[in-house]
């Protein structure tokens, strides 16, 4: 176990010297796989160079390149290719899921399905940021669910509007149903900076102030809750 994963970390730093271009020629001077029978001395003494072929290399990078390959994606669709475009998704063949995958199939197509691509990543990922938080229920139904029954109560209006939900438009169900496997099936979520809320531009509920604005995409504006 000790030979394979020291012999991993080596092959990892001698990828970054290539990949950088600096002092790749000294990598191959190091012997970077280990076997267990080496002393504690020996061992020590091999790190130190592989450190010192790291830091050599990293050394060769200015520090805009290094900002980068550090930064979370801030591009656009275009830029991140987990998210395809309207006719890549169309494509596909017919999406399939469990209950969890319907649920936030059925809360992208009555909230989002208007929205660019962006967007309806965007509402997914706020979704399943509540998953993850502790203040809302564990899974994808029971976030989408939560207060439905009470008119105008519920965490996602179409839940307690009052009018029947009914899916009309099959193209839209197919996007947005490969739209909801990308996510569940573990896409970063980088779109809205971990949100937990959205509303439309043309609303501005209360809770608004309390959170700082993460994202704007389409026509909803993004926020994270702090606690």
């Amino acid at each position: 176990m000790m030979h394979r994963t020291l012999a991993a970390f080596g092959a990892g730093l001698i990828g970054l010297c290539v990949t950088t271009g600096a002092v790749a020629q000294n990598v191959t001077e190091l012997e970077v796989t280990l076997s267990t029978s080496a002393t504690a001395s020996g061992l020590s003494n091999v790190l130190d160079q592989l450190m010192g072929v790291e830091n050599a290399s990293l050394s060769g990078v200015n520090a805009t390149r290094l900002r980068t390959l550090a930064s979370p994606f801030s591009g656009t669709a275009s830029d991140d290719p987990r998210i395809m475009d309207a006719s890549a998704l169309m494509a596909l063949p017919t999406p399939r899921g469990g209950e969890g995958w319907r649920c936030l199939t059925e809360a992208l197509y009555f909230e989002a399905r208007g929205e660019p691509v962006e967007g309806q990543y965007a509402v997914a990922e706020v979704i399943l940021n509540r998953v993850d938080h502790a203040n809302y229920p564990d899974s994808i139904c029971g976030v989408i669910n939560q207060g439905t029954g009470r008119q105008f109560a519920c965490q996602f209006t179409y839940t307690c509007d009052g009018r029947p939900e009914e899916i009309g438009d099959e193209n839209a169900w197919h996007r947005l149903g490969h739209i909801a496997r990308i996510m569940i099936d573990g896409a970063p979520r980088d779109l809205t900076a971990g949100a937990t809320h959205y509303h439309a531009d043309f609303v501005n509920p209360q809770w608004a102030s309390l959170y700082p604005m993460t994202a704007d995409i389409g026509i909803h504006h993004f926020y994270r809750q702090q606690y």
